[in-house]
């Protein structure tokens, strides 16, 4: 499999399509339990998702539906489903660990991580919205899980995917970047926040910039996007130029931001750093961007 799913979505609402497709003899189904994943324990790169039979699911999730998430192209179908119990024992040789851990360990594939990606920000989405935002009565799933339903006042629900605007700045041969409270010690970063209504990515990533740091930008291109579960954030990577060069801290955004040399960033790279700072895993945009500027 290359993790590249058809999720028919054209074909989602059709009556008995769901069913049919969840009770197929080789469906293959993931199983979170709370906001963790089942895979196999072992070294990086040994195992992989745990995928269940749909004759495990009635013990597994105890009534709740599970999502949709492709086909591939042998035919097989793939879904995802949260554990009734969030206390799921997992089966011998395997273990439940958060997305983040599961990346940064290099526990499934590329291509299985993103389809986790897609599973988790679709339960949790469901998880969180169970009650109509409109009269408040109970909403119930549709569409293979891509929509909810308030039969009270014939709403309808879709998931959410919130943008995100990060961006790394450069000035000449230098790169801003900052660093939060809640990132690992030593660790720097391009800046980032969320687009607000009715702004463009291109303004949003302005905003935010000279909000955080007092940096105004100039020009602003789209380099590249990630989905990022936690729960439902959309990142859309891009560079910008500065045009002005003083930085002005906001305290409650950063503890600190630094204008570095593209040498001290390689450094920062490949571990080489003198003060031990660092970029951000590779499992992050905030990686790729700052790489694919400094490789030019």
């Amino acid at each position: 499999m290359d993790g590249k799913l058809d999720r028919l979505s054209g074909h989602r609402s059709e009556p008995g399509w769901y069913s049919e497709k969840l009770n197929a003899p080789d469906t293959r189904i993931a199983v979170f339990t709370a906001d963790k994943l089942m895979v196999h324990a072992g070294p990086a790169g040994s195992g992989g998702m745990q995928w269940h039979s749909s004759e495990q699911l009635p013990v597994l999730v105890q009534g709740t539906e599970p999502v949709f998430l492709g086909i591939d192209t042998e035919g097989v179908n793939h879904f995802a489903a949260q554990a009734a119990d969030n206390e799921l024992e997992p089966a011998d040789g395997m273990i439940a660990l958060d997305l983040r851990s599961i990346a940064l360990q290099g526990l499934v594939s590329d291509d299985n991580l993103g389809l986790a990606a897609q599973a988790r920000a679709l339960l949790q989405w469901h998880v969180r919205h169970r009650f109509c935002s409109n009269c408040g009565a109970s909403t119930r799933p549709d569409d293979a899980g891509y929509k909810r339903v308030c039969d009270t006042c014939s709403g309808e629900h879709f998931p959410r995917t919130d943008p995100v605007a990060i961006i790394a700045i450069t000035r000449g041969q230098s790169m801003l970047l900052g660093r939060s409270a809640r990132f690992a010690s030593g660790m720097y970063s391009t800046l980032a926040g969320f687009v607000e209504p009715g702004e463009t990515a291109e303004d949003a990533a302005r905003r935010e910039v000279f909000e955080e740091s007092g940096i105004r930008v100039g020009e602003v291109r789209y380099v590249m996007s990630q989905p990022w579960p936690f729960p439902a954030n959309l990142m859309l990577g891009m560079a910008g130029e500065a045009t002005s060069e003083e930085i002005t801290i906001d305290p409650d955004e950063l503890d600190d931001a630094r204008w570095f040399s593209f040498d001290e960033i390689n450094a920062m790279g490949n571990g080489s750093h003198p003060d031990g700072l660092q970029l951000p895993p590779d499992i992050s945009i905030a990686h790729h961007l700052i790489r694919q500027i400094m490789d030019g």
